[in-house]
Formats: structure tokens, C-alpha cells, sequence
């Protein structure tokens, strides 16, 4: 962040920056979209479906409720979720649109780092947008879907930071507001984007030296406001709405500190050394007991007192680091995120913390590149050379996001112990058949973290399918145990019970998971098959009637209400439910019900 020296010849940046400005963001452009190429053959993953608007959210109402109700949405960034549901209507539940989306507001992001780094006078604002463009860091904020919240808040964070640079010198009002309305488009997009008040002060200090309380604080304060109450009401999402709070999240202070140091050296060695980047992470261990543990936090105190203390020669490389460090705070360990169930840290999280630290790389590059002595040659071929070698190394990322199968065997071959790849992977096998494959990676789940009840509902879903009834029976009971309110396994073992013969037990659980969850319109279908086995056939027929107003698509509940009328002597109803239940399902054989 060094101003642009006065050299002769001009910095060869020039060749990424001067009168040909429009043509560069046009190669910009084409470069972004011929290295996301894999991307946009991709398909959704992980939890691509709780961002992409979920069917009742598809409505005018559903539009309403986006904007007006907590936990409608998997987060609270109601203009995120706005944009999803224009593009449903758009295209619908074809992932290409989506990933077209992301990949175009990625690249326009990286155009408007470089207006604003212009705007600066920042050496090289081209060489950082091409950088930023291609670093394959950015690949997982461009290939998955659900990070459309990165790509689209970073697009409204940059355009508010431009325009306040110009209310800066201006002082005009509509530039204010502008400003101001742009920058509430990047909090309802994603909260971390509240770091830009705090940013445009680094940036006034590293210009000045200064910063005037009335002249430059004053007019940032109600963005600081507008910051904190967002970023609070994302906290209370995540932890009371999406589950970041118990056990796992138990980090005392010290933990958190400790913690913190490592994270941001992590994800500084992954900028400048972008080698082995994994969906998930290992999840590390925090122990203060061990020496190595303080280290990255000490040194990370060490490094900020020395750019400190050589602030009079140049002001830039602390305000890389503040604004790298400042902008990673809410990440840093301090809060709790969800994800930290699977790993403290994830290449998105440091999508628009990078900028930082990769335009004070760019920058002097730029100004090495501009002195006396560098042939043309080199300072034309070296930044090439630079962006083409990270571009590829983008392009073979991204090959992972293709399908949902390549992505979790990418995932767990670069870190075998996560345990949520297994299990996903283990879904997905088991849906197309391959039970015993399924296996393996449930088992293996429960290997790295015996714990998890939703692992042992699913590998006594396949011990199930592979009939033995008695291994999947003592899973289910241990998800039970683990998960006393764990309607899903109550349901299974409810079903099995009743299938094996025992309908009194099968009842107990049945009704548990009806208690754990009045909504679950399976286990009220299984509770009607079960009632009616007890030849209580009366209730057996309010069960499938409120399974069928839960879910009046579920074809099982129509047959079994169906054969229940038939039983009850209302042959008229039933044909009705009959012919429904073929319709939904057209395996299911023309019945004679007399």
C-alpha cells in the first residue's frame, strides 16, 4: 500500500494498468471464466440446497419471509438470499446459472479492487486484481455456491469504498448516501463486511499518518453503528438458529488467544505458498500446556511491534497486516461459527481478508519491477508468469467442485480424518446402492469421532438395508443414547421394531420422535402402520391423515390410508387415495380394495 513512486521509465505495471484499462478488465474477464471452466460444469454441493431457495421460500411470501423472519433462511443476509431467489426464478435448479453468477461477480469484484487501488495511487492495481482474480484461495468462495455471499458482499464492500473515497475529498452528501446505501448492501449480504469502517481508517492513517476525529471518525461512526448491530445479529443466528454453542465450542480465553495467532499465520502461508488447500481442514488441537502453541501468537505480537517501530519509512506493511488481521477478526476464534464443529479454518473465510496482504505483495512487485536496470522482458514476463502459474493452479482446484462424489473423494484424500466428508460420501453411496462402500465410510466417521449420532443413524440405515437387523438396531440405540431427542433414529428403530415384530416397543419410539418432532410426517406414517398391526385401525387413520397434512406428496402415507378405508369399509375414500399414491409413485400396482 506504498505510493506510486515517481520513476522513469513508468512501473511496468504498466502492462496492468494505464489508458487500456477497459481491455484489461476484459482479459480480466476472459481469464476468470477459462480458469472457473471446471466450476461451471459443476453441480451443487454440501449445503448448496439450504442456500439455493428452499420450495417454501419460492413464493412472494417466501420473498417476505427472507426479509422479515429469523431462521427462514440458514443465516440472516436477506439480500444474499434475494439474489438466490431472483435466480431460482431465473433458472431455476440448474446449478450452471449460479455458477455463472458467482464467477462474473468474482471478477467484477476483482476489477473494483483495482479502481480502488487506483483511486490510492497503490503501484500495480492491476497485477493485485489479476492475483486476487486467480489465486486459487479465492477457488472455493467461486466454486461453491453457498459462498455467493463472499462474491456478491465483496462486489458491494469495494463500490461503497470507492464512492466513500470520493465523499472523502469531496465532502458531497449524495456521495455520502451512496456510500452509506452501499455499504448496507454489503452487510445484508455477509456481516464480515462490517470491517470496512475500521478499514477506511487504516487506509486514511497509512495516507496521513493521522486520523482526524471530527474529519475522518465522524462520518464513520454510524457505519461502525450499522456494523456492530449486524454483526451481533449474526452471532445470535449462528449460535441460537444454526447450533454454535455446547461442548465443542468450549474454548476458554486463553484457548481463543492462542488460537487466534495460529489461524491468521495459516491462512498468510496459504496466500504466499497456496499448496494442499482442502475443503475441510484439520480441526487442531488447542493446548496452552504446549510451548508451540504460543508461538504463533507471540510472534504475531512481535511482527506488528517491528512494522510498528518502522512506521516512518513506510507506513504500508502494517496497514496490510491491519487490514489482513482486522478484517479476519470475526473468524479468528474469538466468536462462535458453526463450522467450527469440522475445522477452525476455511480458504472462504479469508476471501476478502487477502486483499490486504496480496496487494502489498502486488504493490511491491510493482515497484521492484519499476526500477532502473529491470529489462522490458521482465517486467512484462514476470507478473505473467506470476498470474498464469496461479490461474492453472486455480483451474486444477476447481476440478473438485465438479460433483458432489468428486468433491468429497478430493476432500478426503487430502485429509482422511474428516469425519464430515465420510459421512456425506456415505449418503451418497448408500443412494445409489453401493452398501457396502457406505459402510466403510460411516464406519470410518465413527473411527475419527465416535460421537456422532447422525453417523450412527446412517450406517444402521445400511446394516439395515444389508439385513442385519441386529447391528442396525444396537446404532440406532447408540444415536439414541448419544441424541436422546433425536426424532430420526427414534423413527428407524420405531420402523424396525415394528418390522421385526415387536409393535408394543416399536410404539414407544414412535411416539418419542412424534414428541422430538411434531412435523415428521414419516413417523407418523410408521405410527398408523404400527397402531394398525394392533388392530387399531380408527387411529391408524388419523395418523396417515396428519402424516399426509405434513407431506401431501408422501406416496406411502396415500397407500396406507388407502388400505386403512378399505379395512374400515370406506372403499370410495380409499380408491381416491389409491389412485393418488399411483400417481406420486407409478410402481406401486392397481390394488383391488373391496
Amino acid at each position: 500500500m506504498a505510493r506510486s513512486p515517481r520513476v522513469s521509465p513508468p512501473p511496468v505495471s504498466s502492462s496492468f494498468s494505464g489508458g487500456g484499462e477497459v481491455w484489461l478488465g476484459l482479459l480480466l474477464f476472459a481469464a476468470t471464466l477459462v480458469t472457473y471452466l471446471p466450476a461451471l460444469r459443476g453441480g451443487f454441493i454440501w449445503n448448496d440446497s439450504e442456500y439455493v431457495t428452499a420450495p417454501a421460500l419460492r413464493s412472494v411470501e417466501g420473498f417476505w419471509r427472507i426479509w422479515f423472519e429469523l431462521g427462514a433462511t440458514e443465516q440472516f443476509y436477506p439480500l444474499l438470499h434475494s439474489a438466490f431467489w431472483l435466480g431460482h426464478r431465473l433458472w431455476g435448479d440448474h446449478p450452471f446459472g449460479y455458477h455463472l453468477v458467482n464467477v462474473l461477480q468474482h471478477a467484477t469484484a476483482a476489477c473494483l479492487l483495482a479502481l480502488v487501488l487506483r483511486r490510492l495511487a497503490i503501484p500495480g492495481p492491476w497485477l493485485a486484481a489479476f492475483v486476487f482474480a486467480l489465486h486459487p484461495v479465492m477457488v472455493e468462495s467461486v466454486a461453491w455456491i453457498s459462498e455467493q455471499k463472499n462474491t456478491l458482499s465483496l462486489v458491494f464492500y469495494l463500490a461503497a469504498a470507492l464512492v466513500y473515497l470520493r465523499f472523502d475529498t469531496s465532502r458531497s452528501p449524495r456521495a455520502y448516501a451512496y456510500a452509506t446505501l452501499l455499504f448496507v448492501g454489503a452487510l445484508l449480504t455477509k456481516t464480515v463486511t462490517a470491517s470496512l469502517p475500521a478499514a477506511l481508517l487504516v487506509v486514511v492513517w497509512w495516507q496521513r499518518g493521522r486520523i482526524d476525529v471530527r474529519r475522518d471518525v465522524g462520518p464513520l461512526l454510524p457505519w461502525f453503528v450499522l456494523g456492530a448491530a449486524m454483526g451481533l445479529l449474526s452471532a445470535h443466528v449462528e449460535r441460537v438458529y444454526i447450533g454454535a454453542q455446547g461442548e465443542e465450542f468450549g474454548l476458554d480465553g486463553l484457548q481463543r488467544s492462542l488460537l487466534a495467532g495460529r489461524i491468521a499465520w495459516f491462512y498468510a502461508a496459504k496466500l504466499f505458498w497456496p499448496a494442499e488447500l482442502i475443503f475441510i481442514y484439520p480441526r487442531w488441537q488447542v493446548d496452552p500446556a504446549q510451548v508451540g502453541h504460543w508461538l504463533f501468537s507471540l510472534g504475531a505480537l512481535a511482527l506488528l511491534a517491528g512494522l510498528w517501530c518502522v512506521r516512518q519509512r513506510s507506513r504500508a506493511p502494517l496497514a496490510a497486516v491491519l487490514f489482513f488481521g482486522g478484517s479476519l477478526f470475526p473468524t479468528l476464534g474469538f466468536f462462535n461459527v458453526y463450522a467450527f464443529l469440522y475445522s477452525f479454518v476455511a480458504d472462504h473465510w479469508q476471501y476478502l481478508p487477502s486483499i490486504g496482504l496480496l496487494v502489498l505483495a502486488s504493490a511491491g512487485l510493482a515497484r521492484l519491477l519499476a526500477a532502473r536496470g529491470v529489462a522490458r522482458a521482465v517486467r512484462v514476463g514476470l507478473p505473467v508468469v506470476i498470474v498464469s502459474g496461479l490461474g492453472l493452479l486455480s483451474f486444477q482446484q476447481s476440478r473438485m467442485y465438479v460433483d458432489l462424489r468428486t468433491f468429497y473423494v478430493t476432500t478426503l484424500a487430502r485429509n482422511p480424518a474428516a469425519w464430515m466428508a465420510h459421512n456425506n460420501l456415505g449418503n451418497l453411496l448408500r443412494e445409489a446402492g453401493e452398501l457396502d462402500a457406505a459402510r466403510g465410510h460411516f464406519e470410518a466417521a465413527l473411527r475419527v469421532r465416535p460421537d456422532l449420532y447422525r453417523v450412527h443413524n446412517n450406517l444402521a440405515n445400511v446394516l439395515r438395508a444389508q439385513r442385519q437387523p441386529a447391528e442396525a438396531e444396537r446404532h440406532y440405540r447408540r444415536a439414541i443414547e448419544l441424541r436422546p431427542d433425536y426424532a430420526e433414529a427414534h423413527n428407524n428403530l420405531g420402523s424396525l421394531l415394528r418390522q421385526t415384530g415387536r409393535p408394543a416397543e416399536a410404539m414407544r419410539h414412535l411416539f418419542a420422535a412424534i414428541r422430538a418432532d411434531p412435523a415428521h410426517a414419516d413417523a407418523r406414517n410408521n405410527l398408523g402402520m404400527t397402531l394398525r398391526d394392533l388392530e387399531r385401525n380408527t387411529d391408524a387413520i388419523l395418523q396417515f391423515q396428519r402424516a399426509l397434512r405434513l407431506q401431501p406428496d408422501m406416496a406411502a402415507a396415500h397407500l396406507n390410508l388407502a388400505l386403512s378405508l378399505s379395512l374400515a369399509g370406506r372403499s370410495a375414500e380409499a380408491g381416491i387415495h389409491l389412485r393418488e399414491a399411483r400417481r406420486l409413485n407409478p410402481r406401486i400396482p392397481d390394488l383391488r380394495l373391496d
